[in-house]
């Protein structure tokens, strides 16, 4: 078990890529503190990853409240002795639109959130993994940072841009401490966002959802699945690791080779 011992942190923590990060690091060993907005979610989640409460504890979080993050980081301490990873996966997504049509208020809000929001918690998680002599922290990319998605989204997709920037310079900064910084970069994920979303065109075009999966993954040489939660959270746990001692800066991607050329 890779995760054996260590403590992780999860920021956003949901139905979806969230929650199976939880679940893969308890599988592989590790202690958990989960984080999102929602108290009674969080708590309902929790109990369904473990019953007994031994490894995981809820902490509510808003990842815009600097306080909050740390208390979530402090949670960790407290609970479980310190803290060896955090993972940053809350984020908007929900904003779509070109130059033209996306209003001055939608960059605020996914520049707070997704730039600021997590830098936050980062920020509330350095002093903790200082004191355990280094650690690991993961950011979740998005593609669309790199490549236009066929419905633009170009707040989401800055603002991830400028998380990658960011990446670089925390790279440098934290270094020194033994704390690497490494994200990991999602396509479509087949989780229940997605799921939601093959039904809907599946209804609204009147087709088969098999025939809307297969439009997603046509320019996927692994098939005609699209890459799981899991998957991602599989290469989440990589970075958590101990097996990644040595590697920061980088950028995994988890797209079964996704418009390769």
């Amino acid at each position: 078990m890779i995760l054996e011992g260590k403590t992780i942190a999860v920021a956003g923590v949901g139905d979806g890529l969230g929650r199976e990060v939880a679940r893969v690091a308890l599988r592989d060993g590790a202690r958990v503190v989960v984080g999102a907005r929602s108290a009674d979610k969080l708590e309902a989640i929790a109990r369904d990853l473990d019953a007994t409460g031994d490894r995981v504890v809820a902490c509510a979080t808003d990842i815009l409240d600097p306080a909050s993050c740390e208390g979530l980081m402090a949670t960790a301490a407290d609970r479980f002795g310190g803290l060896d990873a955090l993972v940053s996966v809350a984020a908007l997504d929900t904003l779509f639109g070109n130059l033209a049509s996306t209003a001055s208020e939608d960059w605020t809000r996914a520049m707070e959130t997704n730039v600021m929001g997590t830098l936050n918690c980062v920020r509330a998680a350095v002093p903790h993994l200082q004191a355990r002599g280094g650690g690991s922290v993961v950011l979740v990319g998005s593609r669309s940072q790199w490549f236009p998605p066929d419905q633009p989204q170009i707040a989401y997709a800055s603002s991830k841009g400028a998380l990658l920037s960011a990446m670089y310079h925390l790279v440098r900064e934290l270094g020194p401490d033994k704390i690497r910084v490494n994200m990991v970069v999602p396509t479509w994920m087949w989780g229940p966002p997605v799921q939601m979303y093959v039904k809907w065109q599946a209804a609204e075009r009147k087709l088969e959802e098999q025939q809307v999966i297969d439009e997603i993954t046509s320019g996927m040489p692994l098939g005609d699945e699209i890459p799981a939660d899991d998957d991602v959270a599989e290469a989440i746990a990589f970075f958590c690791s101990d097996r990644s001692r040595m590697v920061t800066g980088e950028t995994l991607q988890v797209h079964a080779g996704e418009n390769l050329r």
